[in-house]
This record gives structure tokens, C-alpha cells and sequence, in this order.
């Protein structure tokens, strides 16, 4: 359990970064993570700490907060001229007015028409809208194979984990799935799937994972890891 968040910031070279503070009854100790997406910290500390204190150290990580940003991708709009993943591979964004208002993929281009200021916002929703079509299919194409029953699939769009998988079958995934090649969508796909016959990640539920995708699923686990920054730098 936690306690509401706080707002702080911190200064870093002179620009203040956001600090976002919540209290968690089993932190034994404080835990700093940069969000990319809004440029800001988020710092876990023990329900009954001194908060003071706690941002105090926060500004003392000045050096590892600094790397954090370097390192963090810069937001990649979709917008004319930019260049968009889908399904692993990089397509420039072509607009012209004229063309269809639906984006299409030609040639290793996107080709969208309409109003340029709602290019954006309706590439992303084709792709939410794409990313929900396959992962629909594909998991229970996956299902299939072991007899299984999903009650639904959803999208969102959580910046820690790819998929979830309930009790009841309910299982969600990242739309950003669709951004990334298909082996490594599928390798996600066969994961969640693999948590309707085990709710852990137990050595049966590996194996049952690997048996369903039909190969070493650690290399898919390995691409995610090194590109989860450029995934969720793509934003409209």
C-alpha cells in the first residue's frame, strides 16, 4: 500500500526537474526512477520517513539523474517528415492533403492525407487500432494450441511491463507491441498466454512459454530491454 504522491523538484545544471514522492509501507529505504515520457523523477521512500530528507538525497543523485536524461530518447512525433516503427521496421511519414485521411504503408513510407495538425493523433490511433487487431488474433491463435479460453484482450499503454495476464483471462498489452518486430510481439503474446496455464514464473511456466512460442523466447526478452526507451518515445 502507498500514500498519496507529493510534488516536489529538484535542481539539475539549473532546470528544475519534477519530483514526484509517494510513500510505500514495505520501502525499507529510498528508490529514484526517471520518466522519460515527462521528464520527470519518482521517488518511493518508507511510509513513516522524514520527506525532507528524502528529496535532500533525491538532489544528491544529481550525477545519476543527469545520465538518466542523457540517455533518455528524445520524443519522436509523428508528424510529416519523421520516421515511424511499425512492426520493427522504420517508414517516413508522407503527407499530402489529398491522399486518404486513413494512413497507409507503401514502400517503407506511411502515406496519410487530411488536415496536417491531425496527422498525429491519427496515426496513433491506427496504430492503437492495428496493435489491438493483432494481438487479438495472435493471442488466441496461441490459446488455441492448448485449448485455452481468453476472455478479453485490451490495450493500454504502461510504461513497465508489455503485457498482464488475470485469473479470469483477461489479459492487456502495450499497444507499443505493434511498433516492435512481430517475433518480438509474439514472444510477449506466447507469454501472457503461457500465465493462463501458470500464474507465475515458475520452470513449468517457462517451459510451457517456450512451447508455445516455439523457440528460446530470450532473445524477444533481450530487443525489448535495449529498445523499451525508442518504443515510448513514439507520442503524437
Amino acid at each position: 500500500m502507498s500514500s498519496a504522491k507529493s510534488e516536489w523538484s529538484i535542481d539539475i545544471d539549473g532546470t528544475p526537474v519534477p519530483l514526484r514522492v509517494r510513500r510505500y509501507a514495505r520501502s525499507r529505504g529510498y528508490r529514484l526512477r526517471y520518466d522519460g515520457r515527462c521528464g520527470a523523477l519518482n521517488l518511493s521512500m518508507p511510509m513513516h520517513g522524514n520527506e525532507k530528507n528524502a528529496v535532500r538525497w533525491a538532489q544528491e543523485q544529481a550525477a545519476w539523474v543527469r545520465g538518466q536524461i542523457a540517455r533518455t530518447e528524445q520524443p519522436r512525433n509523428l508528424m510529416p517528415g519523421m520516421m515511424v516503427p511499425f512492426e520493427g521496421v522504420n517508414h517516413e511519414i508522407m503527407w499530402d492533403q489529398p491522399l486518404p485521411r486513413t494512413p497507409q504503408i507503401s514502400g517503407g513510407k506511411l502515406y496519410v492525407g487530411g488536415p496536417e495538425a491531425s496527422v498525429g493523433p491519427r496515426i496513433m490511433r491506427w496504430l492503437r487500432q492495428r496493435a489491438l487487431s493483432v494481438l487479438t488474433d495472435e493471442t488466441h491463435e496461441f490459446a488455441a494450441r492448448e485449448g485455452l479460453k481468453v476472455a478479453s484482450v485490451r490495450i493500454g499503454d504502461p510504461r513497465s511491463r508489455w503485457g498482464s495476464c488475470s485469473c479470469n483471462g483477461e489479459i492487456r498489452y502495450s499497444w507499443r507491441l505493434i511498433l516492435a518486430p512481430p517475433d518480438v510481439r509474439r514472444a510477449t503474446v506466447a507469454h501472457e498466454v503461457a500465465h493462463l496455464l501458470h500464474m507465475d514464473h515458475s520452470p513449468a511456466f517457462h517451459a510451457a512459454h517456450a512451447r508455445l512460442l516455439g523457440e528460446d523466447p530470450a532473445p524477444a526478452r533481450a530487443w525489448l530491454r535495449r529498445h523499451a526507451a525508442s518504443l515510448h518515445a513514439v507520442t503524437a
